[in-house]
Order: C-alpha cells, then structure tokens, then sequence
C-alpha cells in the first residue's frame, strides 16, 4: 500500500506525456473539422512524416557533429515544421479543396485514399523496416515519495510536456487575437457570411491544414526522440487515437482536442499499468463509446445548430 501512491504518480507522468503527443495531433483533427466541418484522416501520416523528416535532418547533420543537443533538437523541428506545413497545404489543395463541395462521403474516400499514399509513399522513399532515432535526451528526475519506489521522469517526457503546454499557450493567445486567428473562429462560425464579409476563406482553409500539420510535426519529432523508433505505419494507429481523442474531448473544440488527449493518454497507461498492455486500446476505445452514449458532442463540445 506504500509504494500506490508513487507508482499513480509514476503513471500519471507516462500518461501526460503520452496524452500531450494525442492532443498535438489531435488538435489538427478540431481545426480542420471546426472550418469546414471535415476529418482530415491523411492527418496521423504527416505526424509520421514529420518523425521521418526529423530524423533525416539529425542524419544530414550528424549527431557527432559536435553541435549542442538543443540545436539539434531545434534544427530537427525547424525542418519538419516547413516540410511537413507543405505536405499539410498540399493536403487540402489535392484532398480536399476539389471535393469541398460534395457529399462528405466523397471526402472521406479522398483523404483516406491520401492516406495510403503518403503511407507507400514514405515506405517505397525510406523502407518499411523500423528505423532506430539516436537518444537525444538522456537522464531522468528521480525522487522519492516516502517509500521504496522511486519515481522516475524521463527528461524527454518531461520536454514533451512542457514544449506541448508552450504550443497550446501559444495557439490559443494566436487564435484569441491574431487577425488570421479571429478569420479562423469567423469561418468555423458561418463560413458563407465570413466569405460575404470579405474573408478569403480559401486561405483559412489552407492556414488551418498548415497549422494542423505543424503541431503534428512536433509531436512527430519529440516522440521519434523518446520512443527511439518509427516506421511508415505508426502514422494510422496515432492518427485512429488522436481522432478518438478529438470526438472525446468535442470536436470542433480546441480545449476540447487538449482535454481528450491527455485522458486518453492516462486511460492508456493506466490500463497498461494495472489491467494488461494487450487491453490498452480497449479500454481507450470503451471510454469513447461511453462518452459517446451518455455525452454524444464530446466533454466540451457544443451541439451543432443546423442553420436554415
């Protein structure tokens, strides 16, 4: 009974580390479907472009290169972030803005067929074998809680919660009060009378992909560093997660997309940790479906008015 207390704290670290990379991804999911009321399910593949990029970058530049670590690191994100925001404005101009104006059946088929591609395509470019990420960042926070169990935070952990609480910050001031920010809130709001108004929704729409893809990207790269391994593939299950993180919390709500992550990462882990790791996704998908039947817009979500 001693040692309950810190194995909770050691798994509620795991799980707000895991749940920060959900809602980074997750984030990208509310915004696009907030504008124009569409999943974008090509997303978990830029989050696995963005990981792939990063470690091209570290490679281009070499880890014994004898450059700071938090150069590399920076340097690692700066390239995924320009690469991945092209891939992520490429995304609606190919996916989504020819179809923007059918039947939504028809741009599920077209961002799910997007997905695939960019999946071969990463796996004909780099193999679809696992590919190792050099540790970046090693050593952990170590402390006692009055018993034999000693918790232990990795400090690649402890970086991904602190980089993913400056984005969110970070988003939510640029969205408040940003000209662009207030276009996008215009347009998730009426687009029809935004566009009347002279707002060129077109470059929402593209912002909003762009913006999506960046977060994706830097949670891409920081869990290649944690994780220390990634293939073409890890984009479709983070993706499945991070949308079931986004209907969780709200769709169509940024503190929504915040507020699913991080219970789904500590859903996961806990699970993991006290029931079986074989029952994690279980459990996870069971908590949707609960919060589906008794709550169907999601913790923060708002029910849509149909306008007439």
């Amino acid at each position: 009974m001693s040692d309950l207390i810190p194995q909770l704290t050691q798994q509620f670290f795991n799980g707000l580390s895991l749940g920060a990379i959900y809602a980074l991804i997750a984030i990208g999911y509310t915004m696009v479907y907030g504008i124009i009321g569409m999943i974008n399910f090509a997303h978990g593949e830029i989050y696995m472009i963005g990981a792939y990029v990063g470690l091209v970058t570290l490679t281009a530049i070499g880890t014994n290169s004898g450059l700071p670590m938090p150069f590399l690191i920076a340097a690692m994100l700066l390239v995924a972030i320009v690469v991945t925001g092209i891939y992520g404005f490429s995304v609606e101009r190919v996916a989504y803005r020819p179809v923007r104006g059918s039947p939504r059946l028809v741009a599920l088929i077209s961002a799910i067929g997007m997905s695939i591609f960019l999946q071969n395509w990463v796996a004909l470019g780099q193999g679809a074998r696992d590919m190792a990420v050099p540790a970046m960042v090693s050593g952990a926070w170590q402390f006692h809680m009055g018993s034999d169990f000693e918790v232990t935070v990795p400090y690649s952990r402890i970086m991904i919660i602190l980089v993913t609480v400056a984005l969110m910050v970070g988003l939510t001031l640029f969205i408040k009060y940003s000209r662009m920010g207030r276009a996008s809130r215009a347009c998730s709001q009426d687009m029809h009378m935004a566009n009347l108004l002279g707002i060129d929704t077109n470059r929402v729409i593209s912002f909003t992909f762009v913006m999506g893809a960046i977060l994706a990207a830097v949670g891409g790269v920081l869990i290649a560093i944690t994780i220390g391994k990634l293939n073409p593939f890890i984009g479709f299950l983070a993706g499945i997660k991070a949308f079931t993180a986004a209907v969780l919390g709200g769709i169509g709500s940024i503190p929504g997309a915040m507020l699913g992550g991080v219970l789904l990462g500590l859903a996961e882990t806990f699970a993991a940790a006290y029931i079986s790791s074989q029952y994690k996704d279980i459990v996870a998908f069971s908590l949707l479906i609960l919060i589906l039947l008794f709550r169907p817009t999601g913790l923060l979500g708002k029910p849509e008015v149909e306008k007439v």
